[in-house]
Order: C-alpha cells, then structure tokens, then sequence
C-alpha cells in the first residue's frame, strides 16, 4: 500500500487474490503490521491492477459527457442523450490487466485517429462480491474521431495498446468519506506550457456508484475483482487533441496523482513498454 512517502508490504501475492475475499477479510489484511516497508522513491510502482481482474468502464454518466458526444456525434448524437436518461447506463470493457499503463508508463493516441483526448475518471475497485473496496484514478483514453463515425466504432475508440492507465495506488474505501465529494483536476501540458486544464466535482455524477456496479454484476461474474470508471466530466472542446510528446496529470486530492506521458501509434507505446514488435 502506498502511504506518503512509503510503501507497505501486506500479506497477498497480488491484487488479484485480495479481491477475491469478503471486503471484512481485505481491510484485516490492509491494517495489520506490514510485513515490509520501503521508500517509495526506490520503487517503480505498477498499475494497481494485475492477474484475472479486468477494467470496465461508463459512459455519459455526467452532463458535460452526453453534451461532448452529442457534439462529436452529430448523425447519431440522440443515441448520447437518450442513455444519458434512459434506466440502463453504459457500460463497456475497457482493458486487461496486462495492457494497463501506471504512474509514468506511456498511453497512446491511435495512429488512425485524428482527435484524441485523455478522459479523467474516478475509477472504483469491486470485489468478487461486488463489495466497494477502494479508489483510485482511471484514464480512460478515448479516439473522438472514430466514435463520432459511428457508435458501434466505441470499442475501437476505446479499446487497443497503451489506452488506459491506473494509478497511483488504491485507496481504501473506509478512508473515502464520501466518493461525491472529490474534485478531479486535469492538466496536459505540451512544450513545458499548460496546453489545457480544468477541474469537476464528483458531485454532478448523474448515476450512483452502486447503481453502475449493480449493473456490471447484474448477469455477469468477476472472481478476481474489478476496477469500474465512473465516467468523465472533463472533455477539452473540439478541434483540441492530444499529440506526442504531451503530458497528461490527473489529481483526485484524497486519491492521488496519476502522470503519463503521450506517444502515438501501437509500435511507439510496444517500444515504450518494452513488447516485442509485430507487423501489421
């Protein structure tokens, strides 16, 4: 567990495992004695995520989304507003645990895509049981050139190499007073200037956290967890996109910091991260 300047050590193999406990079991394990502590600077810490557990996340779930889609979206911009209203909320697969970018790791705006913006979100960790464990930062990259196409284009809008990113660390959900509370602070910078910024509030979560985790669980079963994103508030407006090179910071104060740097295409975050090169 990450707690200021140190890092403790708590008595699982992984993240993976711990979620699949009673969230009575999870939080007896995160208050006993640490079995190590180390200096958080001579780490490098990972995606708080790992093994079986997968990353979903919302859609539309505040007013400054359904009008940024609808905007994006202009032949099927209706399809935004009626799920922004409708008893079903969006909800979609966003990565595997393996394919998640942490603190400092690269994420990706797609080679075919022309307008690419970060999405800042609170994200929420699930357990087997569907129980709230803790918190922590999603960015939820997203291609606005593609899913303006078409709807039926969000998975490849949403979906591929160096997309996501988790971070820093999770916070407990015993130590989240209230989750609608939190202000979320996005800053990308690009030549060392601030080339957009702006901040929200949780408050103006159109839907519950509970009521998006019922729905993930409604017909389906996660026995090593989840990690859910709640959704977005802050979209640069229209022509902004990212580009190589820029910096993207999210802050939820009480949560974290999470920063990763931009690069463009599969091959250039595969390099980045270290995976072996194929062709296309």
């Amino acid at each position: 567990m990450l707690a200021g300047d140190v890092i403790t050590g708590i008595a699982v193999d992984s993240l993976a495992d711990l979620l699949g406990l009673p969230l009575a079991e999870i939080r007896a394990i995160c208050q006993a004695p640490a079995r190590e502590t180390v200096p958080a600077g001579e780490v490098r810490l990972l995606a708080p995520v790992d093994g079986r557990t997968e990353v979903w996340a919302a859609g539309v779930t505040y007013e400054r989304s359904r009008i940024a889609r609808m905007t994006e979206s202009e032949e099927s911009a209706d399809v935004y507003d009626r799920v922004y209203a409708a008893e079903r909320p969006e909800l979609f697969f966003k990565s595997a645990a393996w394919r998640v970018s942490g603190p400092g790791a690269p994420v990706s705006v797609r080679a075919d895509s022309t307008i690419d913006v970060p999405e800042p979100e609170l994200a929420v960790v699930l357990n087997a049981s569907r129980e709230i464990v803790g918190y922590t930062i999603c960015n939820d990259m997203s291609s606005r050139s593609i899913e303006g196409q078409n709807p039926l284009y969000l998975p490849q809008a949403k979906i591929y190499l160096g997309g996501c990113a988790l971070g820093p660390s999770v916070r407990p959900a015993w130590e989240v007073p209230d989750p609608y509370a939190l202000t979320i602070e996005l800053t990308i910078s690009r030549d060392g200037a601030v080339a957009w910024a702006g901040s929200a509030s949780t408050s103006a979560l159109h839907r519950k956290i509970g009521e998006l985790a019922g729905y993930l669980f409604c017909e389906d079963e996660f026995p090593a967890g989840a990690v859910l994103s709640t959704g977005t508030s802050l979209v640069p407006d229209l022509p902004f996109t990212l580009q190589a090179g820029d910096e993207i910071r999210i802050a939820i104060p009480g949560i974290g910091e999470l920063a990763n740097p931009v690069v463009r295409g599969k091959a250039a975050v595969a390099a980045a991260l270290g995976l072996p090169a194929r062709e296309i």
